[in-house]
């Protein structure tokens, strides 16, 4: 079928997602810092589905570096999803600039660096597919994590214009919005189970909603009611709430 691209593929749902897009009959980049760490997740999808795995190095955080990242591809792909996510030190972020900056530069200036970029060849070639996942963390400001929020929140507009600007290409933009998600970024948090997904399920809700050509999603389903609540919340009232 050719190559699914997926960019932070180290983090707990892109292994997931691996797994599923493999299963599902498509060869694999998976591209990361110290990409090295993943030959053996590799060989491990590559024994059980027959599908050729490749790792690549890519730091999100040197945009210079990503056009010759993707100019390098021996193939290019069918599509690309961005599994990258760092929710950093809000504190150390409000009175350090370098903890602020790796905040937003990992989670929207480094993508939309790359995505840029795969979004003029896909534009060209009039096919493909792009899957963003953001956070409901993006929906409104929080503040326990509003530099994160409001990283997520710009690409979750960023990838809404992309769907709008691609949409004449016949090419599928994907916005994904997860709550609670047992994760590495969320190991010790005390998560209330019926809230909070596991990689594999999260990763299934997406691989579903990219087969049927979805725009945006909330996972788990709830999160989409919940975060409609919150926005709803009068700000007289929200800034008041400890959340």
């Amino acid at each position: 079928m050719g190559f699914v691209m997926i960019i932070g593929a180290k983090s707990d749902i892109a292994k997931s997602l691996a797994r599923k897009y493999a299963d599902h009959g498509y060869d694999l980049y998976l591209a990361a810092r110290n990409s090295s760490e993943m030959k053996d997740f590799a060989s491990d999808i590559h024994i059980r589905s027959k599908k050729k795995v490749k790792c690549i190095e890519l730091d999100i955080l040197n945009r210079p570096s990503h056009q010759k990242f993707y100019d390098d591809l021996e193939e290019k792909p069918l599509g690309v999803i961005t599994a990258v996510g760092y929710l950093g030190d809000q504190l150390k972020a409000q009175n350090e600039i370098g903890e602020a900056e790796k905040i937003i530069h990992t989670n929207f200036t480094g993508l939309v660096s790359i995505l840029n970029i795969i979004a003029g060849d896909f534009e060209k070639r009039k096919s493909g597919f792009i899957i963003g996942i953001s956070s409901v963390a993006g929906d409104r400001g929080r503040k326990s994590n509003y530099l994160y929020g409001a990283s997520k929140a710009a690409f979750t507009t960023y990838l809404s214009g992309l769907r709008n600007r691609l949409f004449g290409s016949n090419i599928t933009v994907l916005t994904v919005k997860p709550g609670y998600v047992a994760t590495k970024m969320t190991q010790g948090m005390d998560l209330p189970k019926i809230l909070t997904a596991q990689s594999d399920e999260a990763a299934e809700d997406i691989l579903k909603a990219q087969l049927k050509g979805k725009d945006i999603i909330y996972t788990k389903w709830m999160w989409k009611w919940i975060a409609m609540i919150i926005r709803k919340i009068p700000e007289r009232i929200f800034k008041g709430m400890s959340l």
